[in-house]
């Protein structure tokens, strides 16, 4: 299987599937697709159902299969990047809510919990995430531009709420309070920062959805009705 990513800042990931290739996404990704590709829907269980409740992933996925040469494809939901991200049995990696495009190749998804309560509850990046493990690519969707790093063993980047899309599962993840009454009440950057520790490969996203939407809803005004 071969894929292009095309649209640029509003962007499709487009599979080139030969028969008998399958593919895992979103419910609700697909936008397009050849004749002789067919759909399935499937929840893996009620565990793995009650486990992308809480990851702002689709209750059920769908695999495409092809039963012919064709080509499938899926439209990311906001304005941004989608990614490509090789995963291996010794190089499992973590994704963020939402973050889940699609996948192909032998790739298991499951619910990943942090370690540190204190992390995910005041942290701001959810203390249910989703891994995936095997061997495949997974497909991000990515809000805004993508940096990536890769960090070294020990080395830290402290991030702010939202901006993280992926991690390896080799990272560790904790949170930091901001230091300094008036750095917390008048620095605008809140009260808590994402604390992301090496070795590994961390991506992070430029225009977090719950960023831009604060920002809308600035210039938002609601008209009531006579």
């Amino acid at each position: 299987m071969t894929y292009e990513i095309k649209g640029g800042s509003l962007p499709v990931l487009i599979l080139h599937m030969e028969a008998g290739e399958q593919a895992m996404c979103d419910g609700g990704a697909m936008s397009w697709m050849d004749d002789g590709i067919e759909m399935n829907t499937e929840g893996g269980g009620f565990g793995k159902v009650m486990g992308r409740l809480f990851t702002s992933e689709s209750l059920f996925q769908n695999r495409y299969v092809a039963h012919r040469a064709g080509e499938l494809a899926l439209a990311s939901r906001f304005p941004g990047s989608i990614m490509a991200v090789t995963v291996t049995p010794d190089r499992p990696v973590i994704l963020q809510k939402g973050a889940y495009l699609a996948s192909v190749g032998n790739v298991t998804s499951s619910v990943y919990f942090h370690k540190k309560f204190a992390s995910g509850l005041f942290g701001g990046e959810g203390f249910i995430l989703t891994q995936f493990t095997g061997n495949g690519l997974v497909f991000l969707e990515v809000d805004g531009s993508a940096i990536e790093y890769e960090l070294q063993p020990g080395q830290r980047k402290i991030i702010d709420t939202g901006y993280l899309a992926m991690m390896d599962a080799s990272c560790s993840m904790d949170v930091e309070t901001v230091k300094g009454a008036k750095n917390i009440f008048l620095g605008g950057e809140g009260l808590f920062n994402t604390v992301v520790t090496g070795p590994g490969r961390i991506v992070l996203q430029t225009l977090p959805i719950p960023k831009t939407a604060a920002a809308i809803s600035k210039y938002i005004t609601v008209s009531k009705g006579d």
